[in-house]
Order: structure tokens, then sequence, then C-alpha cells
């Protein structure tokens, strides 16, 4: 990939309100920018942990995003004992039983969807979205999702949710970005 630096005052912005056929907000929808001039060759690293602990039987967050290479730390803060998986084909694997105040963890080592789940309590269910692009962002409980610093030029925007129609549960679609602006866009996400 090209390596690009850009200066804050000199990117783009991106400010998507998401909604269901309703036009319900979608929360824990992953939003991603791939700029075609392509991204920083630097670490990437984001403000939000890469913890996908266990508590009240059930994964917190529901939706993680963490970066290609980032090994994620998966601690059990139930009463239970829980034994992690997935056979999503980024990321195949198994972490067997471990109880309460114990950890365990994985590296994630391709992009793509990774669902997660417990084989002892089958209402568990989270995901990990492992990329490969600084810009990455989840949207909030009222569908808001935005990210800042994007490189200027055409980019390919993905929004990928766990219950989105279409292949890989995921839409596309090519923005261009310009110096200092922002690009808002309302879109409505087709779920099941």
């Amino acid at each position: 990939m090209l390596s690009v630096a850009s200066s804050p005052a000199f990117a783009g912005n991106l400010a998507l309100r998401l909604v269901d056929a309703e036009g319900k907000p979608v929360h824990d929808a992953v939003v991603t920018v791939h700029p075609s001039a392509g991204i920083s060759a630097r670490p990437i690293r984001f403000p939000w942990g890469t913890s996908m602990v266990q508590q009240d039987i059930a994964f917190h967050p529901r939706v993680l995003i963490v970066p290609v290479g980032a090994t994620v730390a998966f601690p059990n803060r139930d009463k239970v004992r829980h034994h992690v998986y997935s056979f999503s084909k980024p990321a195949r694997f198994e972490i067997k039983l471990y109880g309460r105040d114990e950890t365990r963890s994985y590296t994630f080592r391709t992009a793509g969807a990774v669902a997660i789940g417990c084989n002892i309590h089958d209402t568990m269910n989270g995901y990990i979205k492992v990329v490969d692009t600084p810009f990455a962002t989840t949207s909030d409980a009222s569908g808001a999702a935005r990210i800042a610093g994007i490189t200027p030029g055409d980019a390919t925007v993905t929004v990928w949710h766990p219950r989105m129609r279409g292949r890989d549960n995921q839409i596309s679609l090519k923005l261009g970005f310009a110096q200092g602006g922002t690009i808002g866009r309302q879109i409505t996400l087709a779920l099941r």
C-alpha cells in the first residue's frame, strides 16, 4: 500500500446516520474507510481497548473493532465458566472452559468479521471486526458514526452489521473527501 501522511487540517470527515427500513437508529454497525491513495504504514491504534469481557452471560462490547494482528483478551467476570469459540473464516479458534477472574486471549491475523460464541451458553454472541484501516468506528445508540482525519480524495466506505442483508453482511459506496470538508449522509440498512 502507498504510504500517505495527512495533516488533520487538510483531512476530511465522515458523519453518517444509520437507520433501518422503519427509520429507527441502527447501533453496533461498523463503518470503515479505505482511501484510494492508501493508508499510512504506521501501526493502527484505536482509542478503545482490545478486550471482550464476559459478564452477565454476555460479551461486552457486543461488537469490537481491532486492527489486524491485535491480541484480544477475553476476561471472564461471571460466576460461571465459559468456552469461547469462533467458526468464522477469518479466525477459527476455541478457548476451552475457564472460570471467574481468569482471562484467555487470541491473536487475530486476518481482516474480516468474526462471530464469537460460548459453547456453554447458546444465547451469548459477539462480533469482532478485524480491520486493515485506521479509519473505523461503530455506530452509537442514535445510529451516528463519525470518522475524522480521512485522507482527501476518493475512498471506499463500507458499512457492516451482523444482521445486514447482502453479501458478507455489508454494503460499500464510493465517496470523495475534500480537504477540511465533512460528508454527511443518512443510510438505510436492510436488516434481517
